[in-house]
């Protein structure tokens, strides 16, 4: 018999994944990472066993799903690097879309029947509405994009081909880190502003370039939705138990319906590291819009979900705390030299 307990996370060893996992058990679930740890860590995976594989393996994951009986997946696992995807757009295919094809036919053939799939904002492209709808036009600007879309189209027609059950939850922009300390963002190479901002602020990272300043906004600078991570991880508990509409598929947006600015978050990075984040200005760049900011009502609708710990201030402060003292990642060493600059 399916075991409810047990919840396969693809990709449970990276940033989003792993405090998921940390959601999942708090909420009674044992989370069973599938990672092949490429861009993930071992050290992250704290709360239930970690099976080694490659999301593209059917064989590996059926087994996986069969050995831990399990009937529901979280599906992190997939390449994530919108510039790198426009240079190798054959491997984020391949990876992505193949790697999702593999998923399903490996529930499929094990009985699992629920699914929740990491999906992104990068679906709806270079939109000219600065609050997104989940109806609003799909127009990815970058293969990125394109395979999240795509993954989100296959798994719907296979919700209706084959009776799967299935939430995309689409992410404006994670950010933060667990309040404990044990996990936290630790991409390389990195490209979020967050990490980037406190990086540069504690003196291990490049003075950062804010392109453009002049953009129909209070400051001038671009304004995005920033949402932390746990309130990610716990949109993904809920949607595991969430119902679904007759089609079997449901996609939802992720984030605080708040947008804030490229400025306001230097200022915050400067209070919360104590200097401020070196800084130039610079030209904008080609399709870059003013503003993408989340419209999250279905997710309160349909979730009962809204964001709890998303605050600036919030996001802003666990990210330099973990900043301060990765416990794993590739620049782990740079902090303790930091922390010893700023002493």
């Amino acid at each position: 018999m399916p075991d409810p307990s047990h919840v396969l996370v693809t990709g449970g060893a990276g940033y989003i994944g792993a405090h998921t996992a940390k959601a999942l058990s708090e909420a009674g679930y044992i989370p069973v990472t599938f990672d092949n740890l490429s861009s993930g860590f071992e050290e992250a995976v704290r709360w239930g066993p970690l099976v080694r594989g490659d999301i593209r393996d059917a064989d590996a994951l059926f087994q996986t799903l069969a050995d831990y009986r399990i009937q529901a997946v979280i599906h992190f696992a997939g390449l994530i690097e919108v510039g790198r995807s426009s240079i190798r757009p054959d491997l984020f295919y391949d990876v992505n879309v193949g790697g999702t094809a593999s998923l399903l036919a490996a529930m499929r053939r094990a009985g699992a029947s629920r699914l929740v799939f990491s999906s992104s904002a990068a679906v709806y492209g270079q939109s000219p509405e600065p609050t997104l709808r989940e109806d609003a036009p799909k127009n990815p600007a970058s293969p990125y994009g394109d395979t999240k879309l795509a993954g989100e189209r296959m798994i719907a027609a296979h919700c209706k081909a084959f009776g799967l059950q299935a939430i995309a939850l689409r992410y404006f922009n994670a950010a933060g880190a667990d309040p404990s300390g044990l996990i936290g963002e630790a991409h390389f190479p990195e490209t979020h502003l967050i990490p980037l901002a406190i990086a540069a602020a504690l003196g291990v990272g490049k003075p950062l370039t804010v392109f453009g300043q002049d953009f129909p906004t209070p400051d001038g600078t671009c304004l995005r939705d920033y949402i932390h991570v746990n309130d990610l991880a716990s949109a993904h508990v809920k949607a595991l138990e969430a119902p679904v509409g007759e089609s079997g598929f449901e996609a939802m947006n992720v984030g605080t319906g708040q947008g804030r600015s490229v400025m306001q978050v230097l200022e915050a990075v400067g209070e919360a590291v104590g200097r401020p984040a070196p800084h130039s200005i610079g030209g904008r760049r080609d399709g870059d819009p003013a503003a993408l900011v989340a419209d999250p009502a279905k997710a309160g609708e349909r979730l009962g979900w809204s964001a709890q710990h998303s605050s600036l201030r919030n996001i802003v402060e666990t990210a330099a705390s973990w900043a301060r003292r990765p416990l794993y990642g590739h620049d782990a060493h740079q902090a303790d030299a930091a922390l010893e600059q700023l002493a």
